[in-house]
């Protein structure tokens, strides 16, 4: 019988991937902030937990996705959550974090006999819906060989290991956020000349992404820069704030400048 899956964490990215579990045919027990949010899973046959600890199972798998350390590391400390853990259980943590924070993360599940798998995700929900997420990983080898099909399970294209070192994954994903980050603004300037000048946006949009920059996120990005169905939001600005932050107290870290992050975080400053 397949194993019931924890999921916290069910925000715009969460809830598909969840689903996605429940589509796989994994039993759920999921928990959210706002109750409400896990309604329509379990209305699909999910099992709703009231606490975060009450979606963990005794050496079983839990998988969380949530906003930053802090947030992930006050899940974890909530009482019980890592003493029902217990031994052999393994924590998913798919949430943008510090490696540091990683770090911190998986020192505290070793002292229960747990194992921590970091797993951050690149992909928009749309992604995930469609099941084209990747997905960075790290941890034990055991504790990954196990948890990589419900990584596959939860819409992803393709699962890369980065292996034992803890902190690996999300300096990876914090790498990628950051080009993230650089790609949209260099678009959305980028278009906004090629309009002013009498470019229709979408044309310029379609030509350079199937040539010079035939790439997913050149492609999605541009298309709803030149379409007008994204913009910075206060939601998106703050993510951006924080991701860019985690880039630039890393590389501060390791002795590395970053001459263009400190600029994107000065422009995004000013605007705010």
């Amino acid at each position: 019988m397949t194993e019931t899956i924890g999921f916290i964490g069910l925000g715009n990215l969460g809830a598909p991937i969840a689903g996605n579990l429940l589509d796989a045919g994994y039993p759920l027990r999921v928990h959210n902030r706002t109750p409400a949010k896990a309604d329509a899973l379990v209305a699909r046959g999910a099992e709703r937990a009231s606490r975060a600890v009450d979606a963990v199972s005794p050496g079983g798998v839990v998988a969380t996705l949530l906003w930053d350390d802090a947030s992930v590391e006050e899940v974890v400390a909530d009482d019980g959550f890592l003493e029902t853990l217990g031994s052999g259980g393994v924590h998913i943590s798919m949430s943008t974090l510090s490696p540091e924070g990683s770090r911190r993360l998986a020192a505290r599940h070793a002292e229960r006999g747990c194992l921590f798998v970091e797993a951050p995700v690149f992909g928009r929900p749309e992604a995930a819906l469609a099941r084209q997420l990747w997905i960075a990983c790290a941890g034990p080898k055991a504790a990954v060989e196990r948890v990589r099909p419900i990584l596959e399970a939860m819409g992803a294209a393709g699962v890369f290991d980065f292996g034992e070192q803890i902190g690996a994954a999300a300096t990876v994903k914090l790498v990628g956020n950051f080009m993230i980050g650089a790609a949209a603004r260099s678009l959305a300037e980028g278009l906004a000349v090629a309009e002013a000048a009498g470019c229709d946006p979408k044309t310029v949009v379609a030509m350079l992404t199937t040539t010079l920059f035939p790439a997913p996120i050149y492609q999605s990005y541009g298309r709803m820069i030149a379409d007008k169905t994204v913009a910075m939001n206060p939601g998106q600005a703050a993510i951006g704030r924080k991701d860019g932050g985690l880039f630039r107290a890393m590389a501060a870290g390791v002795g590395a400048t970053t001459p263009m992050a400190d600029f994107m975080a000065g422009v995004s400053a000013a605007r705010a």
